[in-house]
């Protein structure tokens, strides 16, 4: 893929509680590398990865690592207002993270109106299951219900062995492309949730994906 190509970019912001694995994440996403001991976050920080959401349809992912700790938050919520996605993310073995969800995503959606925000809910650290070290104390089950609660899609992942960890991305990043295909998010004048390039008269005429900013 030609990485200086590409039609959308998507600003996606990483959300929960500290040490649930945000950072890991990303790091399996975008460098395919996992670390034991990773440094906490402090503050928020930055990474970018290209995905080709369909044929032809290339899309520059440009992700947000925030801090998950109480001192952070006031830098932190000063990135929600310009994020189109949000990635909330939980640790299995932690029921204290899971119940804070909602509070992650109340705190985001209250921020960004008249904004929208597409959310995923995903399950971190989902190799505890085979792991006699770590006890998971949230089942699947509980986490699909709040899920469809809050009307996202659900799912489980581990930075560790990186199963699912593509799958969760592309999940977000599909849903925030299907939101804009169906004008469920809306490009406003002032706003950079979502950009692209300069680009052709001819391609704002003859591409129906373009959309016309409100």
């Amino acid at each position: 893929m030609d990485l200086s190509l590409w039609q959308y970019q998507f600003r996606i912001i990483m959300l929960g509680d500290s040490t649930v694995g945000k950072s890991s994440l990303l790091k399996r996403y975008t460098e395919d590398a996992f670390l034991e001991n990773i440094n906490q976050t402090v503050g928020v920080d930055f990474y970018v990865h290209f995905l080709e959401v369909e044929p032809g349809v290339r899309i520059k992912l440009q992700f947000w690592d925030t801090a998950g700790q109480e001192r952070f938050r006031s830098v932190t919520r000063s990135y929600y207002r310009n994020s189109v996605g949000g990635l909330l993310v939980f640790d299995v073995t932690n029921r204290a993270s899971f119940d804070h969800v909602k509070d992650w995503h109340d705190e985001v959606c209250e921020r960004v109106v008249p904004h929208r925000v597409m959310f995923t809910l995903l399950g971190h650290k989902s190799d505890c299951d085979a792991d006699d070290h770590s006890e998971r104390v949230i089942s699947r089950e509980e986490a699909e219900k709040l899920a469809s609660r809050m009307g996202m899609p659900y799912v489980e992942a581990s930075a560790k062995t990186g199963n699912n960890v593509q799958e969760a991305f592309d999940v977000l990043s599909r849903r925030i492309y299907d939101g804009l295909l169906s004008g469920e998010v809306e490009l406003r004048e002032g706003w950079d949730g979502v950009n692209y390039p300069i680009l052709s008269h001819t391609y704002f005429v003859c591409n129906p994906l373009c959309p016309i900013i409100s």
